[in-house]
């Protein structure tokens, strides 16, 4: 037989477990705001990290386009007119006049101490030393190009690299905090929850005495 004492008995435990309940609850969902913000915090330095590192990239990557579309040009792939103008450069350029002037002065005194300096040889001396010395000098201007595009490649590859691990941290971040948020209105769900089958026993027990 239920007396008021073991009905008001009955009804402070399901508020007291209302109270604890509740307090759960909200325990829980600051905690879950608290790792969603972490989480976001997270998200700011990965994204705030890979654009320093593309900014630090930036140069090479810039120097590789140059010197590939440098490359093309001497070759021919940017048209003829292009080609040529590229080939102009090389010729008016210093790497090429300062060899020319000095290896022309040599061939000349050599002719002058032989007694050649009229002579045919001499002139066909200056003609292959002149076609040579573009032909080195399109190599090591082709090869030094073809350095600056390696660099400029390995460090797009390198960003291109960094840009994917960080979408993969930032993926798994965001499910982190996807998964908390989750979690606290879950909890805040089981609070109300509980709260209305705590009042429907208390219903329950009035009713019942």
């Amino acid at each position: 037989m239920f007396s008021w004492r073991t009905v008001l008995g009955f009804i402070g435990d399901i508020i007291g477990g209302i109270t604890g309940s509740n307090k759960a609850a909200k325990a829980q969902q600051q905690a879950a705001k608290t790792q969603a913000g972490v989480a976001q915090q997270a998200i700011a330095l990965q994204r705030e990290t890979l654009l320093r590192n593309e900014q630090r990239q930036q140069p090479f990557v810039d120097a590789g386009s140059k010197a590939i579309a440098q490359q093309m040009g001497l070759i021919g792939l940017n048209g003829t007119a292009a080609q040529q103008d590229a080939i102009n450069a090389l010729l008016a350029g210093p790497e090429f006049t300062t060899s020319l002037e000095q290896g022309e002065e040599a061939i000349l005194a050599n002719a002058a101490a032989t007694g050649g300096l009229r002579g045919g040889n001499t002139n066909n001396s200056l003609a292959r030393f002149r076609a040579d010395l573009l032909a080195s000098t399109f190599a090591n201007q082709f090869g030094r190009l073809r350095d600056l595009t390696s660099i400029g490649q390995s460090a797009a590859a390198g960003v291109g690299n960094q840009a994917a691990a960080s979408t993969n941290a930032v993926s798994d971040l965001l499910q982190q905090q996807g998964a908390a948020l989750a979690g606290g209105q879950i909890a805040r769900g089981n609070s109300t929850l509980n709260g209305w089958n705590s009042g429907l026993k208390i219903a329950s027990a009035i009713a019942a005495f």
